[in-house]
């Protein structure tokens, strides 16, 4: 299995695309904003054949969602995600407006609503484990790859970080227990790719998060 990152729009999301022999792909938070980050992506998955199976949302805040709508437009493919963010998604416009952004799409319904130890299966065989890690968002999912050592973890865990709880519907104590017992019981080695800046392992946050 292979994996690409790609970092977009002004509030720089990590989006990640994976795949394997067979040419089946997923993509995991898409934050194209911009249409030449648009390009940027569908001319990656164009040129390197790629056919898009699933597509992925950690949670609904809107810089993880911003290019949704055009994940359906192009390749007609609907999140996956939690619904315990919906009310995000349905009332972007407003939410963005007030860090000065015009953003004036409809996000499409979800295709598929996913829950904890739900799975998601592409290619030859390849498994994505939903966990439930909710605490900076009710709908908060962290993806798992056991046969690679790969997390995503969204805005759960960051490199000597946690996601912010201070909106009106995160739970502070709520994330703490859900990293220390759905995410740190992962393997040490266990690579994680979180929704903002670089990459970690559960190792090195189990030794070094002072949030954790």
């Amino acid at each position: 299995m292979e994996i690409k990152t790609f970092t977009f729009s002004p509030i720089e999301v990590n989006s990640y695309l994976l795949w394997d022999e067979t040419k089946e792909a997923v993509l995991i938070d898409c934050g194209c904003f911009r249409e030449e980050e648009e390009k940027k992506l569908s001319n990656f998955i164009e040129k390197n054949g790629l056919i898009l199976k699933h597509y992925l949302n950690t949670h609904l805040h809107f810089d993880h969602i911003f290019g949704n709508p055009f994940i359906m437009k192009k390749f007609g493919i609907s999140a996956e995600a939690s619904d315990g963010d919906w009310h995000w998604a349905e009332n972007i416009a407003q939410r963005v407006a007030r860090f000065g952004i015009i953003y004036d799409q409809k996000i499409p319904a979800l295709a598929r609503v996913l829950k904890h130890n739900d799975e998601v299966t592409f290619g030859n065989g390849c498994t994505i484990k939903a966990i439930a890690v909710p605490g900076h968002s009710p709908g908060s999912l962290a993806y798992y790859v056991e046969e690679k050592g790969w997390l995503f973890s969204g805005d759960a865990l960051f490199r000597c970080s946690i996601g912010r709880t201070d909106f009106p519907d995160s739970d502070h104590s709520a994330l703490i227990n859900n990293i220390k017992e759905r995410l740190f019981t992962l393997p040490d080695d266990t690579v994680v790719y979180p929704g903002h800046d670089r990459t970690t392992t559960i190792g090195y946050e189990k030794k070094f998060n002072m949030f954790v």
